[in-house]
Formats: C-alpha cells, structure tokens, sequence
C-alpha cells in the first residue's frame, strides 16, 4: 500500500505526498470580497501540501454571504488572487480553489437579496454577518429559468480561476450549501426536473460539473461531497443510494477526485452517528478519493489508506498551527494547537504567526 508521504497523480496535477490541505474559511478578505496580501503569505506559507484547496470562494454575489471571506466573480479578485497563486507556485506548492455557493446559508444583510436555493425552506440556527449573528432567513426557490445562469456563474468563475493562476477547481457540493441542498430530500421539495427522484436532485450537481470541466478540463475539476451528513443540518432518507449515484456520474465526468467531508460522532467540526458513505462510494468511484474526517495522526490517516478506502487524507484545522504539517508528520514533531478565537480576527493573528519547526526551535 502506498504511504501518506508517496506522490500521487490528482487528475492533472502531480501530488509530492498525500496530506492535502482542505478548504478553511479564514475571513481575512475586504468587505468587497477581495483577497488581501496577508492571504499570500498564509498560503505560500502551506505550499508543502501535496495539494492545497483553497478557503471556499464565492462563484457570485448571490453566493457569497460569509463576512471578510474571498470571491471570483470580478477583474479586482481575479488580481488579488494571482501573486497568491504565483507565490504558492514559486515556494514548490499546487493550489486549487474551491468554488462556493452557500444558497440558503447567507443572510440578506451580507448579500443584499433574499437567499436562493433549492426550495422555499431555511436552516435552523444563525448565519455569520457583519453585525454578527443573525437568525437565517426563509430562501426563494430557484426559478427553473435561473438554471442556466447559475450555470454560468460556475462557468466565469472557473474561467477566472485559471486566469488567476490556479492549477483547478474544485466544487464545492457539501455541507449544507446550495448544491447539497438541491441532493437532499428534507431540503429540495421540486416537483420539476430537479426534484423528486434521486436522478433529478442530481442533475444540477450533474451539469455543474460538466460545465466546470468543459472548461477547466476534467482533469483539473474535482468535487466535495458530505454523504453522511453535515453541520448545517441537511440530511437525506436514502444517502447511500443518493450518493453513490451521485459518485457514479462523477467518475463518468472523469473529475481529478472526489473529497468526501465525513463527521463521526466525536468531528471538532460538525458531529453524527450517520455512518460513513465511503466504503460504499469507493466501490463506484474509481479515481482518487480523498477523505476529510477530522484525521490529526500519520496513523490514522495510514490507515485508512491501507484499507483502501481513501488515496489521499485532507487535513483541516491541524493545517491552521502547523504550516509545515508534512513534515511534521513526516518526523513526529509535536504538532501546534491553534486558538479558534483567532480564526476569523482579520488581523495576522491566528493567521500568519504559527512558526514552522526550523523557526519554532530557534
């Protein structure tokens, strides 16, 4: 069986090791939406990645209702994203950047229009705005004729990603946002072409990706799904079926890989008893897959390689205190605890200032 620390070929893109970085919302944009330059510093500081995915970037104004965090649907972005990408390439790194629209998950305060998805339905709890928590808000369902637009929304914002340098894209089709909300059964209520049955709540997750792929090539498109449920809520009375059949339309579309975000019960990040999809998956997704599931051990991100399941582990809030954390692993150095009250401070705090080993000795 191969190691965490052997190469892998993720579609395109070469991989030195396994140990990628997965998406982390950080909020360190402007209020536009606009990378900063202290972002070029996190990211070339991560470039030891095999692959780095970025934080989840908006495909849209109406997308995008998280405060202080990144978007790719202007010129202005576009630019403040390319010596992000120049800096993580020119330090040896890869980076992709994950394509977000949060349908029911914004709130009108951050995005100034009423909140889209699948269906007239809205999330328990409160959305992050810039005055702080709010209760989230009942969404609009998506006009059938909306469709193609929202298609195209994937479509420029792929094109602007590889403009701005980065080396794929991946979609972002899980946790609660507005592709999974148009998987799920207790969230898409459609009685159209994509509701109903499993073939139809698909479809958009379907042509998405075949948009994006027509575009950035398949081998540079890749997908995350959370098959066994997520934080915000949204679940599904047939997940298994749901997912596999989702998994089979992708490894058709040829994607790069596929990420699967898999809380257990005892997740830092979302918690559930749902048991995980991924065994089932992998028996109809022959590409890479990559598992995202609260891993902080070489040995149980190992593991799950040797059983097979996975190809490569995504590595999530051990990546925020450990830039280095490939070599960390590599040598069993300790590994840095990191402050959640700093995850979303703007400043370099919690940010810029976790030291690698060589400086952190010093």
């Amino acid at each position: 069986m191969p190691s965490l620390f052997d190469p892998i070929q993720l579609g395109a893109i070469h991989a030195p090791n396994r140990i990628l970085m997965a998406p982390l919302t950080r909020g360190r944009s402007t209020k536009t939406f606009v990378p900063t330059e202290i972002m070029q510093e996190y990211y070339e500081q991560r470039a030891s990645a095999g692959l780095i995915i970025t934080e989840a970037t908006g495909i849209s104004r109406e997308g995008l209702g998280w405060p202080f965090a990144p978007g790719l649907w202007n010129d202005e972005q576009v630019e403040a994203w390319k010596p992000i990408t120049e800096r993580v390439h020119a330090a040896g790194g890869r980076i992709m950047v994950q394509m977000w629209h949060m349908g029911r998950q914004v709130h009108s305060s951050v995005i100034g229009m009423q909140p889209v998805s699948s269906s007239a339905t809205a999330t328990a709890g409160q959305a992050h705005t810039y005055e702080g928590k709010q209760d989230f808000e009942t969404a609009r369902p998506l006009e059938l004729s909306e469709i193609p637009r929202l298609i195209d929304d994937y479509e420029l914002a792929t094109r602007n990603a590889l403009a701005a340098g980065f080396d794929g894209v991946q979609i972002h089709a899980a946790n609660g946002y507005l592709i999974d909300q148009f998987l799920r059964d207790n969230a898409n209520f459609r009685a159209d072409a994509y509701g109903g049955p499993i073939e139809n709540r698909i479809r958009l997750l379907r042509e998405v990706t075949e948009r994006v792929a027509s575009v950035a090539g398949a081998d540079r498109t890749a997908v995350r799904l959370s098959p066994n449920g997520d934080s915000q809520g949204v679940d599904d009375s047939n997940a298994t079926g749901l997912f596999t059949a989702a998994a089979k339309v992708l490894d058709e579309i040829g994607i790069a890989f596929l990420e699967l975000r898999e809380p257990g019960p005892n997740g830092t990040f979302g918690r559930t008893d749902v048991p995980k999809q991924s065994p089932e998956i992998r028996k109809v997704f022959s590409k890479p897959l990559v598992l995202n599931s609260d891993y902080m051990t070489v040995e149980e991100a190992q593991a799950v390689i040797d059983s097979g399941v996975a190809d490569a582990i995504a590595f999530g809030r051990t990546f925020i205190s450990n830039p280095d954390l490939p070599e960390r692993l590599r040598t069993g150095a300790p590994l840095a605890k990191d402050d959640a009250k700093t995850w979303y401070s703007q400043g370099p705090e919690g940010y810029i200032d976790y030291p690698a080993l060589q400086k952190a000795d010093a």
